[in-house]
Protein backbone atom coordinates (compact mmCIF):
# COMPACT_ATOMS: atom_id res chain seq x y z
CA UNK A 1 0.00 0.00 0.00
CA UNK A 2 1.21 3.56 -0.97
CA UNK A 3 1.45 6.54 1.46
CA UNK A 4 -1.66 8.00 0.04
CA UNK A 5 -3.90 4.59 -0.54
CA UNK A 6 -6.79 3.46 1.13
CA UNK A 7 -6.70 5.86 4.14
CA UNK A 8 -10.34 6.61 3.32
CA UNK A 9 -11.29 3.13 4.04
CA UNK A 10 -9.90 3.64 7.89
CA UNK A 11 -12.27 3.48 10.84
CA UNK A 12 -12.81 6.53 13.21
CA UNK A 13 -11.03 4.18 15.83
CA UNK A 14 -7.92 3.81 13.43
CA UNK A 15 -7.60 7.24 12.56
CA UNK A 16 -7.67 8.06 16.72
CA UNK A 17 -4.54 5.56 16.78
CA UNK A 18 -2.71 7.02 13.86
CA UNK A 19 -3.45 10.97 14.42
CA UNK A 20 -3.20 13.09 17.46
CA UNK A 21 -5.97 14.58 19.58
CA UNK A 22 -5.39 17.89 17.81
CA UNK A 23 -5.46 16.35 14.46
CA UNK A 24 -8.03 14.27 15.08
CA UNK A 25 -10.08 17.32 16.09
CA UNK A 26 -9.12 18.97 12.80
CA UNK A 27 -8.64 16.56 10.11
CA UNK A 28 -11.50 14.36 10.83
CA UNK A 29 -14.33 16.49 13.00
CA UNK A 30 -14.00 19.66 10.82
CA UNK A 31 -12.15 21.85 13.80
CA UNK A 32 -10.22 24.66 13.34
CA UNK A 33 -6.58 25.93 15.30
CA UNK A 34 -6.60 28.48 16.61
CA UNK A 35 -5.52 32.06 14.88
CA UNK A 36 -1.61 32.56 14.65
CA UNK A 37 -1.21 29.25 16.38
CA UNK A 38 -0.05 27.03 13.52
CA UNK A 39 3.53 26.10 12.85
CA UNK A 40 3.05 26.82 9.22
CA UNK A 41 1.51 30.42 9.97
CA UNK A 42 4.94 32.14 9.34
CA UNK A 43 7.14 29.74 7.63
CA UNK A 44 7.75 30.90 3.79
CA UNK A 45 9.88 28.64 2.73
CA UNK A 46 11.12 29.08 -1.14
CA UNK A 47 10.48 25.81 -2.44
CA UNK A 48 9.07 22.39 -0.65
CA UNK A 49 5.35 21.07 -0.94
CA UNK A 50 2.19 20.51 1.79
CA UNK A 51 1.26 17.43 2.23
CA UNK A 52 -2.30 16.00 4.19
CA UNK A 53 -1.06 14.90 7.17
CA UNK A 54 -3.64 12.06 7.32
CA UNK A 55 -2.50 10.73 4.18
CA UNK A 56 0.39 12.25 2.60
CA UNK A 57 -1.34 13.73 -0.32
CA UNK A 58 0.75 16.90 -1.78
CA UNK A 59 -2.13 19.81 -1.33
CA UNK A 60 0.27 22.66 -1.94
CA UNK A 61 3.28 24.20 -3.48
CA UNK A 62 5.39 26.06 -1.24
CA UNK A 63 5.96 29.00 -4.11
CA UNK A 64 1.59 29.54 -3.65
CA UNK A 65 1.95 30.55 0.09
CA UNK A 66 1.76 34.36 0.69
CA UNK A 67 1.15 36.31 3.66
CA UNK A 68 -2.34 37.01 3.92
CA UNK A 69 -2.28 38.43 7.99
CA UNK A 70 -5.61 36.13 8.36
CA UNK A 71 -3.73 33.49 11.08
CA UNK A 72 -3.73 30.79 9.02
CA UNK A 73 -1.38 29.36 6.39
CA UNK A 74 -2.72 30.98 2.87
CA UNK A 75 -1.56 29.73 -0.69
CA UNK A 76 -3.47 31.27 -3.76
CA UNK A 77 -3.85 27.93 -5.49
CA UNK A 78 -3.82 24.11 -4.69
CA UNK A 79 -3.28 21.36 -6.12
CA UNK A 80 -6.40 20.38 -8.40
CA UNK A 81 -7.00 17.32 -8.14
CA UNK A 82 -5.58 17.00 -4.29
CA UNK A 83 -8.93 19.22 -2.98
CA UNK A 84 -12.24 19.16 -2.78
CA UNK A 85 -14.43 21.98 -2.44
CA UNK A 86 -17.93 21.92 -0.39
CA UNK A 87 -20.59 24.49 0.91
CA UNK A 88 -20.20 24.77 4.67
CA UNK A 89 -22.83 26.78 6.41
CA UNK A 90 -21.72 26.07 9.99
CA UNK A 91 -21.07 28.72 12.52
CA UNK A 92 -23.32 30.92 10.93
CA UNK A 93 -21.42 31.77 7.80
CA UNK A 94 -21.38 30.35 4.10
CA UNK A 95 -18.08 29.41 3.28
CA UNK A 96 -16.47 27.07 0.73
CA UNK A 97 -14.68 24.33 2.82
CA UNK A 98 -11.07 22.44 1.68
CA UNK A 99 -11.12 18.54 1.94
CA UNK A 100 -8.49 16.55 1.03
CA UNK A 101 -9.71 14.37 -2.21
CA UNK A 102 -8.05 11.27 -1.13
CA UNK A 103 -9.10 10.85 2.75
CA UNK A 104 -11.74 13.70 3.17
CA UNK A 105 -10.00 15.13 5.59
CA UNK A 106 -10.90 18.74 6.79
CA UNK A 107 -8.34 21.46 5.37
CA UNK A 108 -9.77 24.52 6.08
CA UNK A 109 -11.44 27.06 3.87
CA UNK A 110 -10.98 28.84 0.37
CA UNK A 111 -12.20 32.39 -0.34
CA UNK A 112 -12.27 35.05 -3.01
CA UNK A 113 -10.31 37.17 -1.77
CA UNK A 114 -6.64 36.55 -3.06
CA UNK A 115 -3.99 37.66 -4.94
CA UNK A 116 -3.65 36.95 -8.98
CA UNK A 117 -3.03 34.93 -10.73
CA UNK A 118 -6.08 32.84 -8.83
CA UNK A 119 -8.03 35.65 -6.50
CA UNK A 120 -8.30 32.76 -4.27
CA UNK A 121 -6.94 32.57 -0.49
CA UNK A 122 -6.34 28.93 0.53
CA UNK A 123 -6.82 29.30 4.45
CA UNK A 124 -5.67 25.86 5.98
CA UNK A 125 -4.91 24.70 9.33
CA UNK A 126 -1.47 23.83 9.93
CA UNK A 127 -2.21 20.71 12.01
CA UNK A 128 -3.77 19.56 8.57
CA UNK A 129 -0.46 19.97 6.72
CA UNK A 130 2.98 18.24 6.66
CA UNK A 131 6.46 20.63 4.80
CA UNK A 132 8.48 18.60 2.81
CA UNK A 133 11.50 19.58 1.03
CA UNK A 134 11.83 18.70 -2.41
Amino acid sequence: MSETDGHDELTDEEWRERLSEEEYRVLRESGTEAKFSGEYVDHHPEDGEYRCRACGTVLFEAETKYESGCGWPAFYAAEEESVTTTTDTSHGMRRTEVRCANCDSHLGHVFDDGPEPTGKRFCINSVAMKYNEE
